[in-house]
């Protein structure tokens, strides 16, 4: 198969607005050991990428600039030791550079495109499945009949973790920022939904789970909500925490935690080894993606842009209007 020298990216030219991230000529990376070189078919946009762009979030160490976190394509070229074939689709967790033709991702991230699932639908899947994997149901250990509140419901975040729960057999409440996203969220399977700019979340929930509490709480807004999650959480509750968009500093009461044996914990995916990233990958192959490959799941989809329209896509998410995933979509021969 033939491999080009240079390929179309997305570069963030210098920190700022969706205008700074312009396309550019960059050349085709090389896959290392234990690595995958993949044609890039579509790319999911995710917060993160809003956060580097404005230069809150710079890629780890190693990493490529090029923003993109998740990817779905053809596997063209394969490191010493990767194992997937030269020519199958996959789609893959990377640490950056997904908005660009070509992309490298580690061979033990990338999983199996099926049949029936687009390409885009497959770039719209990696990095918010693993997420709400790690933080939902391993930090926060929701299994079959729990209760959990979600924050952000139609979001990337919170559309997969709706889904998941469904699934699972878990209860997911949600909270969205209106009637239309509200109704959004239960027809994709939400237990409740909470329109916070209206109702107060925290009696609704006690009103919801008749007064006991929800067993986790997925919190990717921070700052003042703190205290007032800790107030929806059971007994035993579980708090996890994976983004700060109402700030970094909140004030909870100590005692409080210590009488209902509440667990404060939270993570940050990206820095995150390789190896980690693996187990979490093999769980998913196994415990999620017979869901996926059975059609039981699919990524609630907001709109795609063509991959020189990142800008736009950058535009739609920060307006917040969307409801489930953004994907940019490459042109291919």
């Amino acid at each position: 198969m033939d491999i080009p020298d240079v390929m179309t990216a997305i570069e963030i030219s210098t920190p700022g607005g969706p205008e700074v991230l312009v396309p550019v000529t960059r050349p085709v990376p090389r896959p290392a050991a234990g690595e995958l070189l993949v044609r890039v078919a579509a790319a999911g946009v995710n917060r993160p990428d809003v956060l580097q762009r404005r230069g809150f979030y710079p890629p780890p160490q190693g990493a490529s600039d090029i923003p993109g976190l998740e990817i779905a394509g053809e596997v063209v070229a394969a490191g010493e030791g990767a194992t997937h074939h030269i020519g199958s689709r996959v789609t893959a967790l990377i640490a950056g550079g997904g908005y660009a033709e070509y992309a490298v991702a580690p061979a033990a991230l990338a999983l199996p495109v099926p049949d029936g699932l687009s390409m885009a639908e497959a770039a719209a899947l990696p990095e918010t499945l693993f997420t709400v994997w790690v933080n939902l149901f391993e930090r926060g250990f929701a299994a079959e009949g729990d209760w959990v509140l979600v924050h952000g419901g139609t979001s990337g975040i919170g559309t997969t973790a709706i889904t998941l729960c469904r699934l699972l057999g878990v209860k997911a409440i949600v909270t969205c920022g209106s009637d239309d996203k509200c109704a959004a969220a239960l027809r994709l399977g939400a237990a409740a939904a909470i329109n916070y700019k209206t109702q107060d979340f925290v009696a609704e929930v006690k009103r919801l789970t008749g007064g006991g509490g929800v067993n986790v709480v997925l919190d990717m807004v921070g700052g003042d909500y703190l205290p007032r999650n800790l107030s929806c959480l059971a007994d035993d509750g579980r708090h996890v925490s994976i983004a700060t968009q109402r700030g970094v500093s909140a004030e909870l009461n100590i005692l409080d935690v210590m009488r209902r044996r509440l667990t404060l914990t939270g993570s940050t995916l990206r820095p995150r080894a390789v190896a980690f990233k693996a187990l979490v990958a093999e769980e998913l192959r196994r415990e999620v993606w017979p869901f996926v490959e059975s059609g039981q799941m699919r990524p609630a989809m907001d709109r795609t842009f063509p991959l020189a329209q990142a800008a736009a896509a950058h535009a739609q998410m920060e307006a917040g209007d969307h409801v489930g995933k953004i994907v940019l979509v490459v042109d291919q021969p």
